[in-house]
């Protein structure tokens, strides 16, 4: 931490632990490069920042945004290396990853290392992780989650001057290579909705539109958005959830604008309803007028009981928007990430990325805990119940009891008109079918690709096959598809750890010429629980400490360490009387297992580097 007001001269480069960078490896090779494999030696005598991140976590997609910036201004000086790392099983397929980086419009090279090779070599803990190498092939700096731009951009600048007086930069082109662009008229789809016309209105994701196809579901009637990424007037940044109000207007979330905006398909007008355009961050406000409140990802949305509800990816919570008040809300969700259940406000969600209203419910496709979750009205108020799923970990493509059913990070629910709802298992590419009447799973359809939604029209049900680039219309069988049963758990090996106490350490360094805002109490805030409940004895709940003695069952062998911290710092420059500050903040679900050679120390980088590792 430095807490000292930055000098008038230029101060000398600060001493930074030498660490040299393992090298780069992955068995499912390059992308981005022309057909060329890197290695480190490519990269010497440019800051090189690796971007260990996965497609389908939200936080890893709003770093990908952090990073454009930056990306952009020191593009002839700093080359952006992702390195893919899965959690899911159909992460580690080549094909996905591809996909992938064309639907986030990556344009850095990335590295496709699906056993994990390089993760395990850095030591990475947590999706997303971002490590600073500079110019001679050193480690200088770590961080885990998001809100570090800003720390990065920084430490970019020191390095560039160090390294330019040393004669070790070396500036020019980077290696990315752009890959042909492809037509058609879609191009990633993310969500559809049935028109009053009988036409069919599409989130065409990657394009940053709307497209309006004909009732056949493929001829184009128009074009909505500009097509680049944009805010002002009828552009959008990754569109996905749609929902029809009863005037026939369209909500649309706009997904990496952090806004809701409707689109009136009589006039064309798109306007912008709820949402700022900038990231919700903890400590901001969570209800009060709907253009005045940050949002953060929206990815779905649903009209239920007089409100419409937000499927808020990036804070693992539902709100709601009131049309009629012009205000937004939390509904429910603490922000924590997991499964779950009870009262709406102390429930916990995983990335809910769809929604479909049903009479009493509001069913939720929860993606990142392969879940089918709904809410009711309860006697005191709204309760979030699941329905197959039973955490971050577990997953698969199992039928039969719900108990005992596995999804495989589902995008979207549909209601069906027996009861029953069709999940969009966008990683089994499958359509699936929950009957809350028999509590059975059922599989009626295989060999979509990445299904992410599903709307009916008449008797049939018209999916949205995203990898495809197309809708897909399927009559709704009566008979399921039979499916031999997998489960699987996530690749990531657990972290060893012995017996008793165990000493967790978030490790923050505040950026050159920051400090911990303390102006207003604690700066920082650290929440601990496990899964199952009963691995820890001591030291669960939430403390402004960075560090904490867990004491960990005896009778409990395995499980997994729920970590949330954030920090904040601000300018350390006491002439600033409006000093600009910055949260950090990461999620951390830590497999563990208790062995007798296991560590008693547990750190996990926020920002910097570890001393003790």
């Amino acid at each position: 931490m430095n807490d000292a007001a930055p000098a008038p001269t230029p101060a000398p480069a600060p001493r930074r632990a030498r660490v040299r960078a393992p090298e780069l490896i992955g068995k499912g090779g390059w992308l981005n490069t022309g057909g060329k494999d890197l290695s480190l030696a490519d990269l010497r005598g440019r800051i090189a920042i690796l971007d260990f991140w996965t497609f389908c976590c939200i936080n890893c997609l709003h770093v990908l945004d952090e990073l454009r910036e930056l990306e952009e201004k020191h593009r002839d000086t700093v080359v952006i290396i992702g390195v893919h790392s899965p959690k899911f099983v159909h992460e580690a397929e080549h094909a996905a990853v591809v996909d992938a980086v064309e639907r986030y419009q990556v344009h850095h090279p990335v590295l496709d290392d699906p056993e994990l090779a390089t993760w395990k070599q850095y030591a990475v803990r947590a999706w997303p992780t971002l490590v600073v190498i500079d110019p001679e092939g050193y480690i200088v700096a770590q961080h885990a989650g998001e809100g570090h731009a800003h720390a990065i951009a920084r430490l970019v600048e020191e390095l560039e001057a160090e390294h330019e007086a040393k004669g070790t930069l070396r500036r020019g082109d980077g290696p990315y290579v752009a890959p042909e662009p492809v037509a058609g008229a879609l191009r990633f789809p993310g969500k559809a909705l049935l028109l009053p016309s009988g036409n069919l209105l599409v989130s065409d994701s990657t394009r940053h539109q709307l497209v309006e196809l004909a009732a056949d579901g493929e001829s184009v009637v128009r074009r909505v958005g500009s097509g680049e990424r944009g805010f002002a007037g009828d552009s959008f940044s990754e569109p996905q959830g749609l929902a029809l109000l009863p005037d026939g207007r369209v909500v649309v979330a706009d997904t990496v604008n952090h806004a809701l905006r409707v689109y009136d398909p009589a006039t064309g007008h798109v306007e912008t309803v709820a949402g700022t355009g900038r990231q919700w961050w903890q400590g901001s406000p969570t209800s009060g007028p709907a253009l005045e409140v940050d949002l953060s990802s929206p990815w779905d949305v649903a009209c239920w009981q007089g409100r419409v509800w937000i499927a808020m990816a990036g804070v693992h919570q539902l709100w709601t928007w009131d049309p009629e008040a012009g205000t937004v809300e939390v509904a429910a969700g603490t922000t924590n990430e997991g499964l779950l259940d009870g009262p709406a406000a102390e429930a916990w969600f995983a990335q809910p990325s769809g929604l479909a209203a049903a009479g009493d419910r509001l069913w939720i496709a929860d993606s990142e805990t392969s879940a089918l979750r709904y809410v009711e009205a309860g006697e005191d108020g709204y309760v979030v119940k699941s329905a197959v799923g039973t955490g971050l970990f577990d997953f698969g493509h199992r039928d039969g009891d719900a108990a005992q059913a596995l999804l495989q990070h589902p995008l979207g629910v549909t209601a069906l008109p027996d009861g029953s709802v069709a999940v969009s298992d966008t990683y089994n590419h499958a359509l699936r079918r929950y009957d809350p009447a028999t509590g059975q799973v059922s599989t009626l359809a295989t060999d979509l690709r990445e299904p992410s939604d599903a709307v009916l029209v008449g008797e049939d049900i018209v999916v949205v096959e995203s990898a495809r680039h197309r809708l897909t219309r399927l009559r709704l069988p009566e008979e399921a598809v039979r499916v031999d049963a997998v489960a699987h758990r996530t690749q990531r090996a657990a972290t060893e750890v012995a017996a008793g106490t165990l000493r967790l350490d978030v490790v923050f360094q505040a950026p050159t010429g920051q400090k911990l805002d303390t102006r207003y109490g604690p700066s920082t805030r650290l929440l601990v629980s496990s899964t199952p409940p009963g691995l820890l004895a001591d030291g669960e709940g939430a403390g402004t400490d960075l560090f904490r003695d867990l004491v960990l069952n005896p009778d409990v062998t395995e499980g997994v360490l729920h970590v949330s911290a954030m920090a904040a710092s601000c300018d350390d420059d006491p002439a600033n009387e409006y000093p600009a500050c910055h949260v950090h903040q990461q999620d951390w679900g830590v497999p563990v297992r208790v062995t007798a050679e296991g560590a008693s120390r547990l750190p996990l980088v926020l920002a910097g580097m570890d001393a003790e590792g």
